[in-house]
């Protein structure tokens, strides 16, 4: 089955532009929404989408401000910018849907299900970041090779702007850098230079960081900033829907044990965590995740 996005933009209730990639079919008997990481984009869960779309699945993918089609929204929180997410549910007339949220979106994903208890079916949290008003999560960031001195450096600037040239020295106006910066990095584990050695998995993760950096680095930046304050914009103990915790065991982005932490304070969630997968490959679990809430036939 050959999926075809639809791009789409709707005015939010404060006049911003938000973004969304909806990847059908129109006809599906369940909707996923999905929250990107960071840097990220609506093109995200392209590689996610035929085989969905096989099973009844849409996936709708949204911009978070700042990214793509989406307006900067400078100073959101995490709960603020989540609401985004039911406003495009609202313009694309879904009535219930489960969430899925990658990396620094896994918390916008949890937000969304606070926010929506009687619209959100189930959240799968894959590869997330956790709340870092917990000192040892925020200590694995800020200590971290490559990112780890810049993302303390967001968190401790004085205003949006000093953070905004901390960006920029990190990653360049427009994302360029950030190859070079992987580079430095520590060593991917082996599923995911599999994943980046191929062509076409290579030429979609450059379309949608080509997108990521519509507005530059501060869908990235603000990001940062909103995960730096934690989850105070939002309780995860609040959430009343089956919550899903998914991460690999290889992760050298966010360590697995954000994945425990986070699984500890939502109610009843499940932890899976995968044996040799990384920050990259364990997406590739998303879809088998999804379907133990009986939405796929996988």
């Amino acid at each position: 089955m050959t999926v075809t996005r639809s791009d789409g933009t709707i005015d939010g209730p404060d006049g911003r532009s938000i973004g969304y990639g909806d990847y059908g079919p129109v006809d599906a008997y369940a909707v996923v929404l999905w929250c990107h990481g960071a840097p990220g984009s609506r093109l995200e869960p392209t590689r996610h989408a035929e085989v969905a779309a096989a099973q009844g699945v849409r996936i709708v993918a949204v911009d978070r401000p700042g990214y793509g089609l989406s307006s900067p929204w400078a100073g959101r929180s995490i709960g603020g910018a989540a609401t985004d997410v039911a406003t495009v549910a609202d313009h694309l007339g879904i009535e219930q849907f489960f969430v899925v949220g990658c990396s620094t979106g896994g918390a916008y994903a949890l937000a969304v299900a606070a926010a929506q208890p009687e619209r959100v079916v189930g959240v799968v949290a894959c590869c997330a970041l956790t709340d870092m008003r917990w000192p040892e999560g925020r200590r694995m960031m800020t200590e971290a090779e490559g990112m780890g001195e810049a993302i303390r450096g967001i968190w401790e600037a004085p205003s949006r702007e000093a953070a905004m040239a901390i960006g920029v020295d990190l990653l360049g106006e427009d994302g360029s850098k950030l190859p070079a910066l992987m580079a430095q990095g520590p060593p991917p584990p082996p599923a995911d230079l599999t994943l980046l050695s191929d062509p076409a998995g290579m030429a979609g993760l450059l379309e949608g960081m080509r997108e990521a950096f519509h507005h530059g680095v501060q869908g990235f930046v603000d990001d940062r900033m909103a995960d730096g304050a934690g989850w105070v914009s939002f309780d995860p103990g609040s959430v009343a829907c089956p919550v899903r915790v998914l991460h690999g065991s290889a992760d050298n982005v966010v360590p697995v044990a954000q994945a425990s932490y986070t699984a500890d304070l939502v109610p009843g969630a499940t932890l899976r965590v995968v044996d040799d997968l990384g920050h990259m490959s364990i997406a590739g679990e998303i879809l088998t995740e999804l379907a133990q809430f009986g939405i796929l036939g996988l």
